[in-house]
């Protein structure tokens, strides 16, 4: 079997500058890494990913374009794609991220965006090259009737292109994303949009996260290439869970109690703690969520010196110009607050921009109340890691937009993401919920946050595939 993705398990960095310096090979963690292990080294199953810097390029140098060496991947089968670096930046910013990121998750402010113009086509152009480059690895590696797992919306045009090389295998295409609904999805031009379509159906079975997601793929296909354009093509879900072994054991290690004893010194003793853990993705809705802090403070005085918002913001994506000026704007809005509200013994908003996975994990053993806010989200891992982590128990206040609301709703407080009136208020009922309550809604919420781990994942989806007749 075979899994294609943008990124793979292992990146590289170059020691000095040049040919000739040291490659220092990182192993990368998450569902795919989890899952791809859980099949064990007999399938001998190869992961096709793309170069992404300097040290990458010099790797697939070195190993003359063919597999990673073993040491450096953990014993995985790697075959990494040097990809022209000019037509991958068109392919990755100015068309997954800049284009179908933006469509997906419905962030154009449309009487402005998008234009659909010369430059658009000739970036388009470059996403055709790259997920044509994936295909024709793909094809190479693959043994008779091999099952090929294509990961999310840098690859939608991988599957069709791989049809139609290789006939004999069977081909699935996971999206981790959201998927727009007809009318938003059809902001994309006429042809774009069938390409796109056409492209995942080359793939005899489509998964999603969540049935809402799976269902608006299935309106676009029928709104844009007809009722019949799905008769050859399997629809699935496949709600991805936190991996509790994992995070359990990570979260006992000396560094994240290191962590936990720094965070409760910013905190101060006695208060409570509302935890927030993001990128800076313009989709998490990370400034509402400090204006919805804001207004709790401004609506329950009671709360002042005794609860602190802890937001980790994390910069993503600061080679796009809008990210870098949305980052600027989180860290204004938690300067006002702090400037507001903040006293000589208390911070209000304990802001951190700096990636530090083991804070991250202190922050989560620290929660009383986690604060997952996003306008729209595939699923949304915080969401179910927080309360696996929690040492007291924390309440959730979840969007009705994120995919993990249809798995947890029941026990989360829900809020619609761009209200910040209604979030101010499930803030205060979530930090006014007695231990007892709490710590029984983060078991529950632990529960289902856990039924599917990435490797049963992971399984399912490849045995799903395998039952299926190739194309």
């Amino acid at each position: 079997m075979l899994v294609a993705s943008n990124r793979g398990p292992v990146s590289y960095t170059l020691d000095t500058d040049g040919e000739g310096g040291a490659l220092r090979a990182r192993r990368g963690g998450g569902g795919l890494v989890s899952g791809l292990s859980a099949i064990g080294p007999d399938a001998r199953a190869v992961w096709v990913c793309a170069a992404l810097g300097d040290g990458d390029r010099e790797a697939v140098r070195r190993a003359g374009g063919g597999l990673l060496p073993d040491g450096d991947t953990g014993g995985q089968r790697v075959r990494m794609l040097d990809i022209d670096p000019a037509v991958h930046a068109d392919a990755y910013n100015g068309i997954a991220n800049s284009v179908l990121w933006f469509v997906h998750h419905m962030l154009y402010q449309t009487p402005l965006e998008p234009v659909y113009d010369a430059e658009f086509r000739r970036q388009w152009a470059s996403y055709e090259a790259y997920n044509r480059a994936f295909a024709e690895a793909l094809a190479e590696e693959a043994a008779e009737g091999a099952a090929v797992l294509v990961q999310d919306y840098h690859l939608c045009l991988a599957p069709g292109m791989l049809r139609a090389l290789r006939p004999d295998l069977r081909i699935g295409h996971f999206s981790h994303t959201p998927w727009a609904p007809p009318d938003y999805f059809r902001l994309l031009p006429d042809d774009i949009a069938a390409a796109l379509l056409n492209g995942m159906l080359g793939a005899d079975r489509a998964a999603f996260l969540t049935r809402r997601w799976a269902a608006a793929f299935t309106a676009c296909c029928t709104a844009v290439l007809g009722p019949d354009s799905l008769s050859d093509t399997t629809i699935g879900v496949h709600g991805l869970g936190a991996d509790a072994d994992f995070l359990r054991e990570r979260a006992h290690r000396p560094d994240v109690t290191e962590r936990m004893a720094a965070l409760r010194a910013e905190i101060g003793a006695g208060r409570r703690t509302i935890v927030r853990v993001d990128r800076t993705e313009l989709s998490k809705n990370i400034v509402r969520g400090l204006l919805a802090y804001r207004q709790l403070l401004d609506d329950h005085p009671e709360w002042r010196e005794n609860v602190v918002h802890v937001a980790f913001a994390y910069p993503s994506r600061q080679d796009l110009a809008v990210y870098r000026d949305y980052t600027a704007e989180v860290r204004r809005v938690a300067d006002d607050i702090n400037s507001r509200y903040g006293t000589p013994g208390w911070t209000p908003v304990v802001l951190h921009v700096k990636d530090d996975f083991a804070r991250s994990l202190a922050a989560y053993r620290l929660a009383d109340v986690a604060l997952v806010n996003p306008i729209r989200d595939g699923m949304n891992l915080v969401a179910k890691e927080v309360p696996v982590l929690s040492e007291e128990g924390c309440a959730l206040v979840l969007s009705r937009e994120a995919g993990a609301y249809e798995e947890l709703r029941a026990d989360a407080f829900t809020v619609n993401p761009y209200d910040v009136l209604e979030t101010a208020r499930a803030l205060h009922e979530a930090l006014s919920l007695g231990p007892e309550e709490r710590a029984d809604r983060a078991k529950r919420l632990a529960a289902a946050a856990t039924a599917l781990p990435p490797a049963q994942w992971f399984m399912d989806q490849l045995r799903a595939l395998e039952e299926l007749q190739p194309g």
